[in-house]
């Protein structure tokens, strides 16, 4: 991701911003809408990673808490020639992942307890060399910025609701312009969705393919991933569906065709890209397909403990 896409498309995000603000406001939400935008742009690009862990309750660890999960990103980071990445695990049943950072000095890799229970370690391996290609791409950046202003955009609409729509108020619209801005905020995460382009997932799935030598071990984390996620609700996405294009599979229910409005390319489509690899690379044979119905990890050598509800995490 470069700066000049970056900047067009925090550029597009500032207008939604303001024009929402026009819509409750008129021309005084406009410029107060413009202040905040800007203010909220500049804090975003040093604090938006650490918004997005808090939003999704993720917990940092080290390397006494969860010592196979830092092995298996130290050893993929080693691997990319980057720095090693700042390990959190969110207590959320439903297997996901991750990665947040401004650049990769300054970045994040987190993963569910869910993937660390269901997946193998080859799995967990390939679902972390994904991660750690966005971040080496860099797309991290612009996945946190949209993010948070789109949950932004969100709450203003929302907070347009319970005080706007009076032209006592400055409001050229009325309670049409609200309704019109609460309709707005609601696509405000699919225009991040648009706008984050899915190919970068692709090109993310090539460069953790090269990352971790084993195409197929992404290949298979993507298809028991896509098969549980749909089944299990993730309460914290749900609530900030912002944050869905972040996921390494789209952590929302209903969302499984590949168009235009959806956070992620078909499973399927980068499950057989990633096969054309491994097929290149002489390894599509040799691969074990008893390894998907593996898990959880067999040589855990010590408990993570949720710290909120007292009792050993699948690390036990």
């Amino acid at each position: 991701m470069n700066y000049v896409k970056t900047a067009m498309l925090l550029a597009v995000m500032t207008a939604l911003f303001m024009g929402v603000g026009f819509m409750i406001g008129g021309q005084s939400g406009l410029i107060i809408a413009f202040i905040i935008a800007l203010a909220m742009n500049i804090f975003s690009y040093w604090n938006s990673d650490k918004m997005v862990l808090r939003m999704t309750g993720a917990v940092a660890v080290d390397e006494a808490e969860a010592p196979e999960f830092y092995s298996i990103v130290r050893q993929l980071a080693d691997n990319a020639e980057m720095p090693m990445p700042a390990i959190y695990i969110m207590h959320n049943p439903q297997p996901n992942a991750f990665a947040t950072g401004r650049d990769p000095d300054h970045a994040a890799v987190a993963a569910t307890t869910g993937l660390l229970d269901m997946l193998s370690k080859e799995e967990v391996a390939g679902v972390m060399a994904h991660e750690l290609a966005h971040i080496k791409n860099r797309d991290t950046l612009i996945m946190t910025i949209t993010a948070t202003i789109a949950g932004a955009i969100s709450m203003l609409a929302q907070f347009g609701l319970f005080f706007g729509g009076s032209r006592d108020n400055n409001n050229p619209l009325g309670w049409i312009g609200v309704l019109v801005a609460a309709i707005v905020a609601p696509l405000a995460a699919g225009l991040v969705q648009m706008a984050i382009s899915r190919t970068r997932e692709y090109a993310a799935d090539r460069m953790g393919a090269d990352i971790c030598q084993r195409p197929m071990w992404l290949a298979s984390a993507l298809a028991k991933i896509s098969n549980k996620a749909h089944l299990i609700r993730n309460d914290v996405a749900e609530h900030n569906p912002a944050t869905a294009h972040m996921f390494i599979i789209n952590p929302l229910s209903g969302e499984r065709m590949d168009n235009l409005f959806t956070t992620h390319p078909a499973t399927e489509n980068r499950i057989a890209a990633l096969k054309i690899m491994a097929e290149d690379w002489n390894q599509l044979e040799n691969y074990d397909e008893s390894r998907r119905e593996q898990g959880p990890w067999s040589d855990r050598s010590r408990s993570y403990e949720d710290p909120d509800a007292g009792q050993p995490g699948p690390w036990g």
